[in-house]
C-alpha cells in the first residue's frame, strides 16, 4: 500500500485496451512515488539514494568526451561492446578481489538492466525467487512481470542476510530460480554480509544449484578498511555479479556490467537485444577514455573521504539529537543508515509532518518490504517503525540541520 497521501497521486481512468495480465497489479515503486514528492525545493532530503552531483568529475569527463568525439567517429555508430572498457572493468573487479576475463564481462545499460536481463535468464512465469524481507525495490520491479512466488528471509543488522533461513527454505524443498543479495553496504539496511555468511551462502548455492545475483553498487565505496571480497570471488559458476558506474561516476551515464560464466554471455546478449539492442557506444567509449586518463583512483579517494565525513557527521548528530529509544546501523560503506524506532511508531505517518512542518524528508521502512508471495513473514509490518536515511547527497552543515529537525519530531512521537 502506498504511503503517499491520496491527494498527491494522479489517477487515470482504466483504458479499454487489453493489456498484459501482469499489468493489472502493476504499480510504480512506492519509493519512486515518495522521491517525486519529497524532492521539492526547500526540503532537506535524506530520502534519495543519490551521489552528490558536486562530486561528479565533470571537467575530466568533458575532456574524455571531447577526445572521443574528435578522434573516434564510431562512438556515434552502432557497435559491439567496447573491448577496452571491458579491460578496465576486469581491472576494477581485481580491486574487488575478483579475477575474471573480458569474455566474462557483459556490458549493460545500468545495473537495473542487469537485474532485468538476469531475471529473464533465470525466472519462469510463476517461479520462485528468494529475497530478503527488506530489499532494494528495483529487484521487485524486475521480477514483477513473472508473477513469482517470493520466498523471504530476515536480515541481521550486524552480519547481513540470515543464511540459516535460506537453508531452511531449501531443506523444505523450495527451489528458487535465484537468490538476490546486496552483500556490501546493503540498500536499505547499510549492513555488509559477513565473510562467514558469504562462504555459507556460496556453499548452499553449490549444493542446491542456486544461482546468486550479487548486486554490488557500493563495493568501491568502503570507509573503514579494505573492502571484503564479494561472493563472486568465492565462486565463478553460481554467483552472477552486477556492477555499476552510477555511484562512482554518475548515474546518468547508465552504464553497468555483469560478470557471468562465458558460455552464458550469448544468451544474455539475446535477452538484452530485445530491450535496447546495445548499450550506447558513445557512453562506453567516453567512460573508457576517462579511465584511460587514470583519473578514477583519485576520484574514488575523494568520494570515500567526503562520504566518510558525511556518514560520521550523521551518526554523531543522531547520537546527539535522536531519542534514546532509537537504534541504527553504522555502515562501513555505501550511502545509507537504517533506523529502528519503538514498535508503536509508524514512520509513514511521520513523513508528512516531517516534510510539511519541518521541511526534512526520509524514506519510511515500509517502502522496502517485499510486497508479494505466499511465504512472506510478518507481511506489511516488519518495517513500520523503521526509516532509511541517505548521507551522501548533503553537506555536513545540512546534515546537522536536518538531523536536528528530525530529532525534534522523533522526540515528540517516541
Amino acid at each position: 500500500m502506498s504511503t503517499i497521501p491520496h491527494s498527491l497521486i494522479r489517477e487515470f481512468p482504466e483504458p479499454d485496451i487489453a493489456l498484459a495480465e501482469w499489468t493489472r497489479t502493476m504499480k510504480r515503486s512506492v519509493l519512486r512515488e515518495m522521491l517525486a514528492v519529497v524532492s521539492r525545493p526547500g526540503i532537506l532530503s535524506f530520502a534519495g539514494g543519490l551521489p552528490d552531483p558536486k562530486l561528479f568529475p565533470v571537467k575530466e569527463f568533458a575532456e574524455a568526451v571531447s577526445q572521443v568525439l574528435a578522434s573516434d567517429a564510431k562512438a556515434l555508430q552502432y557497435g559491439p561492446p567496447f573491448l577496452p572498457l571491458k579491460r578496465h572493468i576486469v581491472a576494477l573487479m581485481a580491486q574487488r578481489g575478483v579475477i575474471c576475463s573480458e569474455d566474462q564481462v557483459f556490458i549493460t545499460t545500468g545495473a537495473q538492466q542487469a537485474l532485468n536481463v538476469l531475471t529473464h535468464l533465470f525466472l519462469n512465469d510463476g517461479g520462485q525467487v528468494l529475497i530478503e524481507e527488506l530489499v532494494y525495490s528495483g529487484i521487485q520491479q524486475a521480477i514483477a512481470p513473472f508473477n513469482p512466488d517470493i520466498l523471504t528471509v530476515t536480515t541481521d543488522l550486524q552480519q547481513g542476510m540470515n543464511v540459516d533461513k535460506v537453508e531452511v527454505h531449501l531443506l523444505a524443498g523450495s527451489r528458487p530460480s535465484f537468490l538476490y543479495a546486496i552483500s556490501e553496504a546493503h540498500n536499505p539496511l547499510g549492513v555488509t554480509l559477513s565473510r562467514d555468511r558469504k562462504q555459507q551462502l556460496v556453499a548452499l548455492a553449490r549444493q542446491y544449484g542456486l544461482p546468486i545475483i550479487e548486486d554490488d553498487p557500493y563495493g568501491l565505496l568502503r570507509y573503514e578498511s579494505s573492502a571484503a571480497s564479494p561472493m563472486r570471488a568465492l565462486d565463478e559458476e553460481w554467483v552472477f555479479y552486477v556492477g555499476s558506474f552510477s555511484k562512482i561516476l554518475a548515474p546518468a551515464l547508465r552504464l553497468g556490467w555483469i560478470v557471468a560464466p562465458e558460455f552464458l554471455v550469448s544468451k544474455l546478449t539475446v535477452i538484452k537485444e530485445s530491450s535496447d539492442l546495445e548499450t550506447s557506444a558513445f557512453i562506453q567509449r567516453s567512460v573508457s577514455a576517462y579511465l584511460d586518463a587514470g583519473h578514477l583512483p583519485a576520484h574514488l579517494d575523494r568520494l570515500r573521504q567526503t562520504y566518510r565525513l558525511r556518514r560520521d557527521t550523521m551518526l554523531e548528530a543522531m547520537a546527539r539529537e535522536f531519542p534514546p529509544s532509537a537504534r541504527w546501523t553504522r555502515p562501513t560503506g555505501g550511502m545509507f543508515i537504517w533506523v529502528e524506532l519503538p514498535g508503536h511508531v509508524d514512520t509513514a505517518q511521520l513523513l508528512w509532518p516531517a516534510v510539511e512542518e519541518l521541511q526534512v524528508a526520509f524514506i519510511p521502512g515500509t517502502a522496502f518490504e517485499a510486497t508479494a508471495g505466499s511465504n512472506r513473514t510478518d507481511a506489511g509490518h516488519r518495517a513500520k517503525n523503521c526509516l532509511r536515511l541517505n548521507f551522501s547527497n548533503c553537506s555536513p552543515d545540512t546534515i546537522e540541520e536536518g538531523i536536528g529537525r528530525l530529532g525534534t519530531l522523533l522526540h515528540k512521537y517516541c
